[in-house]
């Protein structure tokens, strides 16, 4: 097998692990870490604060994830290509240095069978600190618990001209690529070096490697910022838990996010916004200059006279804007709160969501739902499938889970329909989730709408990539 643009060695190499840590022979990486802080704590108000580290090379790994050949957003594919040849410029110039570099394309490990730097990922020793759930996707840390998610991604994100879109998708079909995961290698303008490189998509491999080699911190870049980068296995999230410094390259990484869903900006200023979360929530910043030398890299398709925005105020909104975007609520509560005042009380059709993350250890048959609903007056749905619901006592709604929706450990979508009657008070009591002896009660944020569609029962992708952090349960 050939792999282009990646230089290979014989297996023979292969097998010379290296357990310790590999003397630095180059200088250090001086960085400018950069996150946001509230002043005083509780007060709203947002600035920047900047840490100046020296990170040891040979302490340090590079994981470029995601960085795939093809995608389903055809804007998405422009993005890349643009910064994709600068993080190969950054992963040439970590490898000099002694750092390690893992390229993490994920679902594209056959492709790589048998090649030297998968192999090598393969053959790292099992680290004896092996985190017990590296292994799954993170969907939140303790950090982001409160934190109010910046956008809207629950339509995937894709920001794609309908026509150029639909003429993408005829493309990919005639290319053989199913058009909605349409990747199959990481991108051919991000060199892979046989002798020196890693492979892998799975947390477990990406940790073996770190302990092996005495990784310290790690450097993180590719795509999506707002779902693969934080939440894969071996993204950002799993790599703070677990005790990892890592700092996000802020100029060589791009966000799934569609202008035309709340808050309503460009697509650019939505991706200033999860960059903002991330550097409050969950880790420090950096730029490739400070790697590279020059300056950062700024999109040519990024028309803005200024960047970086910090934060946006959801504008106080009417009826009719509860009806056109889901609005975070926290239930259970009356309508007055509920709508932060906007509504005293109505009469009509209203969904909302959450997402619970469902413990393996549960099992998928018999996790029961319990909605304070009668079931004439509800309906809902778990990760799009229908949930049959029968009458339960005192006026409630019972449903089991339909054991092929559930994802275990994972977010999973719960959509909840109900035909509210005038006077009702909104949502008073919380809906519970029964499973494996534990009865869990979803009282915490939620997203509600007026109105009637049915495409409100689902979201086109997964809900560990469509939700964000502050909509997710767990026991």
């Amino acid at each position: 097998m050939s792999f282009p643009l990646i230089r290979c060695v014989g297996l023979f190499f292969i097998g010379l692990w290296s357990v310790g840590p590999v003397v630095s022979h180059g200088a250090e990486f001086n960085l400018k870490l950069r996150r946001v802080v509230e002043e005083p704590a509780g007060s709203g108000n947002l600035k920047r604060a900047y840490e100046t580290q020296a990170w040891n090379p040979a302490e340090t790994a590079v994981i470029i994830c995601d960085t795939w050949d093809l995608h389903h957003c055809l804007n998405a594919v422009r993005r890349l290509e643009e910064f994709a040849p600068r993080i190969n410029e950054l992963a040439r110039r970590a490898r000099a240095e002694g750092a390690v570099v893992i390229h993490a394309p994920s679902d594209c490990m056959p492709a790589y069978a048998g090649h030297p730097a998968r192999v090598r990922a393969e053959q790292a020793p099992r680290a004896a600190n092996l985190p017990a759930d590296i292994a799954q996707w993170c969907s939140r840390i303790p950090a982001e618990e409160q934190a109010v998610y910046p956008i809207d991604q629950s339509d995937g994100g894709e920001d794609d001209d309908p026509k150029e879109h639909a003429e993408w998708v005829e493309k990919l079909k005639a290319q053989g690529r199913n058009p909605g995961t349409p990747w199959k290698t990481q991108s051919a303008l991000i060199e892979i070096d046989g002798e020196k490189d890693y492979i892998s998509d799975k947390g477990e491999e990406v940790w073996n490697i770190l302990q092996a080699r005495g990784i310290k911190r790690v450097i993180m870049t590719g795509v999506h910022t707002n779902m693969c980068v934080l939440g894969r296995p071996f993204g950002l999230r799993q790599l703070v838990r677990n005790g990892v410094s890592a700092v996000l390259v802020r100029d060589l990484t791009d966000c799934m996010y569609n202008p035309a869903r709340w808050p309503y900006v460009d697509h650019f200023t939505g991706n200033d916004l999860i960059i903002s979360h991330v550097e409050r929530f969950v880790a420090p910043t950096i730029s490739s200059d400070q790697i590279l030398g020059g300056r950062p890299l700024r999109s040519a398709f990024d028309k803005r006279p200024h960047s970086h925005v910090l934060a946006v105020t959801r504008p106080r909104t009417d009826k009719a804007g509860l009806e056109k975007q889901w609005t975070l609520a926290r239930l259970p509560a009356d309508w007055n709160q509920i709508s932060a005042g906007i509504v005293t009380d109505h009469a009509g059709p209203a969904f909302i969501r959450t997402a619970i993350k469902i413990p393996a250890a549960w099992g998928t048959d018999g996790i029961r739902v319990v909605i304070p609903v009668a079931p004439t007056a509800a309906k809902a749905w778990l990760n799009g499938l229908p949930i049959e619901l029968q009458p339960g006592a005192e006026g409630r709604s019972e449903g089991t889970l339909p054991a092929a929706a559930v994802v275990a450990d994972e977010a999973n979508l719960l959509v909840i329909r109900r035909e509210h009657a005038a006077g009702d008070g909104g949502w008073p009591n919380p809906v519970t989730i029964q499973g494996k002896d534990t009865t869990l009660e979803l009282k915490g944020s939620w997203q509600f709408r007026l109105g009637e569609d049915a495409a409100w029962s689902n979201i086109p992708l997964p809900a560990r990539f469509g939700i964000g952090p502050d909509l997710v349960f767990q026991p």
